[in-house]
């Protein structure tokens, strides 16, 4: 079995209008939210075989506090180019191009491809939006990252927000 947990960066910064957009840092509310929902996933869920990340420092800094909490290696964080700036199909070539080893794989990303991507995968709930620290867990019955971008046929199993600890 696959299991994908897709994770939306938590909240960012736009106080400064001259930093670039994929450099933007989280804000004082994405750093909690990362905390606690890191907190609750190194609690409640088995930890993952390989941790991706877009390349835009709000991912990067909500998977780090996520790897810092789970007691796993920073320099162990993917980082794939290809997931920021990108569409849902582009998160579907890189989910394709893991190697069949991982079996459970967290990918750190934006929207609105995570949440399209998440609509487009399980066929058990629709999602408006994937909030900022939003975590949506879907597990495949497939062998190979490739089948399971090609199934859709995904079971959602799990999706907790910050919402749901307040």
């Amino acid at each position: 079995m696959k299991e994908l947990i897709l994770i939306r960066h938590a909240k960012s910064d736009w106080t400064s209008e001259s930093i670039k957009d994929i450099d933007r840092p989280l804000n004082e509310r994405g750093y909690y939210d990362a905390y606690l929902l890191s907190k609750w996933f190194k609690d409640e869920m088995p930890l993952p075989d390989l941790i991706v990340s877009s390349p835009a420092t709000r991912a990067i800094n909500t998977a780090f506090i996520f790897c810092r909490t789970m007691n796993i290696k920073e320099s162990d964080v993917r980082i794939i180019e290809s997931l920021y700036e990108s569409t849902s199909n582009e998160y579907l070539n890189a989910i394709s191009s893991i190697e069949n080893e991982y079996n459970r794989i967290i990918i750190f990303g934006h929207n609105p491809a995570i949440t399209n991507l998440v609509n487009e995968l399980n066929n058990d709930l629709t999602f408006e939006n994937i909030p900022t620290c939003g975590i949506v867990k879907i597990g495949f019955t497939s062998k190979s990252w490739a089948e399971v971008t090609k199934s859709k046929a995904g079971k959602l199993m799990l999706n907790k927000f910050p919402k749901n600890f307040k």
